[in-house]
């Protein structure tokens, strides 16, 4: 018998207008959909009428449910990977389903979709040529003190997602270890209420303390010598004086 196939789908992180025509056609024709969140999946499975099964994959199942999504995948199966928003895989338990489908030889066909990371980078006016994703820092202060260090001299840009309750905290944190960098603050990204603030760190941080953070954060965050980076059109310039 012929294994199936495990399609980690990209879906909308906002707009629901955002998903591919090809997305809509694995949804429909794949055996079983596994979702990060199935609240989130079921309202945009209902809004393209699409019925095929769901399943929750999520971090506190994922040891437990790898098995029996593997099992389905051997038994012929295709498998839709989705998870709460964007692609799966990208700061989510999507990673771990995909490793084992690897490992076991099943074939993995991604079908792209939108991100925050790249949605957020792009919009951001800082330097896109090169960046370095961290993903969430880290629930604990030690934690992110420790990763933040670490970044301390990166050059390239830096893209993090960080939660509502947490971002005020995060913040203080970053300006002050890695200094009141220029910072792109995405919020809501493709959604009603999409904003991006732009500025100093310490700027974004008095916005917040006029107001409530809510939603859910990208931040993008200007590399130690981005600023000093020579970019291609004055390159040429100033080697054409010699």
């Amino acid at each position: 018998m012929d294994k199936g196939i495990l399609y980690p789908v990209g879906t909308p992180i906002g707009n629901l207008k955002d998903i591919t025509l090809r997305a809509l056609e694995i949804l429909k024709e794949v055996d079983l959909i596994a979702s990060e969140d199935t609240r989130y999946t079921r309202k945009l499975l209902s809004h393209y009428d699409i019925h095929t099964p769901l399943t929750s994959f999520y971090e506190h199942n994922q040891l437990r449910k790898t098995p029996y999504l593997i099992g389905c995948l051997k038994e012929g199966k295709d498998v839709a990977l989705v998870t709460k928003a964007g692609m799966p895989g990208i700061s989510d338990p999507g990673y771990y389903l995909i490793k084992e489908a690897v490992k076991e030889e099943i074939k993995v066909v991604p079908i792209p979709g939108p991100t925050a990371l790249v949605t957020g980078l792009v919009a951001s006016g800082l330097p896109t040529d090169s960046f370095v994703f961290e993903g969430f820092l880290g629930r604990e202060k030690s934690e992110r003190i420790k990763r933040l260090k670490k970044l301390r001299e990166e050059e390239r840009t830096i893209v993090i997602y960080e939660a509502p309750h947490r971002i005020k905290k995060v913040l203080s944190e970053i300006r002050k270890i890695l200094g009141d960098r220029r910072i792109a603050v995405g919020r809501e990204l493709t959604k009603k209420f999409e904003e991006i603030i732009r500025g100093r760190i310490s700027e974004v941080e008095e916005v917040f303390e006029k107001r409530e953070p809510r939603g859910e954060f990208t931040l993008i965050i200007e590399g130690k010598s981005s600023n000093k980076r020579i970019g291609p059109h004055l390159l040429r310039a100033l080697l054409g004086k010699f």
